[in-house]
């Protein structure tokens, strides 16, 4: 905080004239959406998640269908809010900042066939009962393990960038791919991947469903924990959410695995006791050499209710 209320010889106005902002600035609080935006967001999402091609149009025909009165001003501003936008080729992406360098896509005919090759992540919403929160993963191309991931009341790089840094605590990835929203694009984050010596991918025209595997993970955490459990706050969520990830990286069969696990894949033996694949895991199961036990997943400090 700029300003000093309890500064002893500079008064507020005169810190507020120094620092050339209006006096106003300073005692004014954001607003949340009102009751029926947030049901509205809670009903967008869960369409969205199960059509992920819909746009505002088909949204706010499928909302007007079911009795609200919507328009389509309306149905764009709380996409836009929680970071939603149809998938489809396009030449433009979602909550991209045209101040922000752009990579270049580097998977095109690639063959991914090993851990560690490729890593991509993405940003979902979750809604709550009064507000929402988003969440941010880091998962391994290959055997679809979450390495990390965090959560925020805020659509900005920072919690993106704790995720990052908590993941390259288990390895380097050979290339990191991510969509051009602002997140990912800021110099902050590129700047993690660079000084790590990861080559950066980012999906550009025609390349909608490249993070298709991330879009999966986002479908199966929310019909399997979140609509199931409709949180009420922060913390519930908080909970909730690292309770599944840990069942999705270590005990959940993944069918395109073989019915083996993520975990089992990447080759980490987790060791944390009963109800853990740690004595399932063996040489001859992982495709890489066993890991050191060690957290995958964590949740921002800051992070408090909206």
């Amino acid at each position: 905080m700029l300003i000093d209320v309890k500064h002893p010889r500079l008064s507020v106005l005169r810190q507020c004239d120094l620092l050339g902002l209006p006096r106003s600035s300073l005692y004014y609080r954001a607003q949340g959406e009102d009751a029926a935006n947030q049901q509205l967001m809670r009903l967008i999402d869960r369409q969205y998640t199960a059509t992920p091609f819909f746009g505002v149009r088909r949204m706010t025909a499928v909302l007007r269908r079911d009795g609200h009165a919507v328009n389509d001003k309306r149905v764009r501003r709380l996409m836009r809010v929680m970071g939603l936008e149809a998938i489809y080729p396009k030449p433009r992406t979602r909550l991209k900042n045209q101040a922000h360098p752009v990579y270049p896509y580097l998977l095109k005919g690639m063959k991914i066939d090993s851990p560690d090759q490729v890593w991509a992540t993405d940003i979902t919403y979750i809604p709550l009962e009064r507000g929402w929160v988003y969440v941010v993963a880091v998962m391994d191309w290959f055997s679809r393990y979450v390495l990390a991931w965090e959560m925020s009341n805020t659509l900005d790089s920072s919690f993106c960038i704790d995720a990052l840094k908590r993941a390259l605590g288990l390895g380097v990835p050979g290339i990191f791919n991510s969509d051009q929203g602002s997140p990912f694009t800021s110099e902050a984050f590129t700047g993690v991947l660079k000084g790590a010596g990861v080559r950066i991918s980012m999906d550009g025209v025609g390349r909608a469903y490249d993070t298709i595997f991330v879009e999966r993970l986002w479908r199966s955490l929310k019909y399997e924990e979140v609509y199931l459990r409709d949180y009420g706050m922060v913390l519930e969520a908080r909970r909730g959410i690292e309770d599944w990830f840990e069942f999705y990286n270590h005990r959940r069969p993944h069918q395109a695995l073989t019915y083996n696990t993520p975990a089992e894949v990447y080759g980490i033996r987790n060791g944390k006791g009963s109800g853990t694949v740690a004595a399932a895991i063996t040489p001859a199961v992982a495709p890489v050499a066993l890991r050191a036990p060690c957290a995958t997943a964590g949740v921002r400090s800051s992070v408090n209710p909206p």
